[in-house]
């Protein structure tokens, strides 16, 4: 699906149509109206609850409303309630804002640290709509951006130089995204990862391409932003989730006929973080079932061994 929108359109598309409605909408009526969600009722399910905790997670208040005799359930965002009062800022200021905003993560991160929080300044207190998790970087990366200048920071033992195109927040982490002088080519860096101060270089030192969008560069997929020795696996999928798991592993997958002419599917994927691997499978629960490497299914089983215990424990 190559033209569909990204997880991050999607929920941005998501909560500006739960603004712009003047009722409270049901869940079929959004996956209609809200492109990106798959076809598969047990996966567009599982992505609009995803969604909803997204957006939640960024103080967004969504509201639920019983439709009609109050056998379903409606959602919608009251504008009045998200909206920030007027900031009375300036230009300048309200372009700063609008970088900031604009790299907002979708995803809430409260335990990471300290919080940057966007609310109301009015006199009364109003809720934050959203969180930053804040690395020691940031504020001169946002700077540099803003001022399109040159930065040189140390990444991983290697000094880079870096004209930064844009800032992105994806799995809980800030990346700082550009042209590496020294490599000549765009690359990402995680602001967290940054060692000692940034140095930043004089304003208007270059331009960025207009059609540049900072996310299409950062990994996206959780089971390869990880440490873990990189390695193939094979997962068999059954037919009617076959298209759900495509969805989400992208282009990189390699899929063959699993043989029993089912429909179903054995893909290949490669992890490098075995703990986010785990979630995305058991997320498909009996659907899914790992072949091999022999380890990582024997990890998956060990860890379901040691759950089950846990709660038969609980249960006592």
């Amino acid at each position: 699906m190559p033209d569909a929108p990204s997880r991050v359109e999607r929920v941005l598309n998501l909560l500006a149509l739960l603004l712009d409605t003047r009722r409270a909408l049901t869940r079929e009526e959004i996956v209609h109206d809200v492109a990106g969600y798959p076809s598969q009722i047990t996966a567009y399910r599982r992505a609009f609850e995803r969604d909803k905790e997204t957006l939640r997670g960024m103080g967004v208040p969504l509201t639920t409303e019983p439709i009609g005799d109050g056998s379903e359930l409606g959602y919608r965002v009251r504008p009045e309630d998200y909206y920030l009062p007027d900031l009375g800022l300036d230009a300048e200021e309200a372009a700063a804002l609008r970088v900031a905003v604009s790299a907002v993560s979708l995803g809430s991160h409260a335990g990471e640290g300290a919080l940057l929080k966007l609310g109301g300044l009015a006199d009364e207190a109003v809720a934050p709509i959203a969180s930053l998790p804040i690395a020691p970087a940031l504020a001169t990366l946002f700077e540099a951006f803003r001022a399109r200048a040159v930065v040189r920071f140390t990444h991983r033992d290697r000094v880079r130089t870096v004209e930064p195109w844009g800032l992105s927040s994806k799995r809980g982490h800030w990346y700082v995204v550009g042209f590496d002088r020294d490599r000549e080519a765009v690359r990402a860096f995680r602001a967290d990862r940054i060692e000692g101060d940034v140095e930043l270089g004089e304003p208007d030192a270059f331009e960025t391409p207009p059609d540049f969008r900072p996310d299409d560069h950062v990994e996206s997929r959780a089971w390869l932003l990880g440490d873990d020795p990189a390695v193939t696996v094979r997962v068999r999928v059954d037919a009617d989730h076959r298209d759900a798991m495509l969805e989400e592993l992208g282009t990189d997958a390699v899929v063959e006929d699993d043989g029993n002419h089912d429909g179903g599917a054995v893909i290949e994927m490669a992890i490098t973080n075995r703990a986010a691997f785990r979630t995305f499978v058991l997320g498909f629960l009996e659907h899914a079932e790992v072949l091999d490497p022999p380890e990582i299914r024997a990890d998956l089983i060990s860890w379901l061994e040691r759950a089950a215990a846990g709660a038969a424990a609980a249960g006592a």
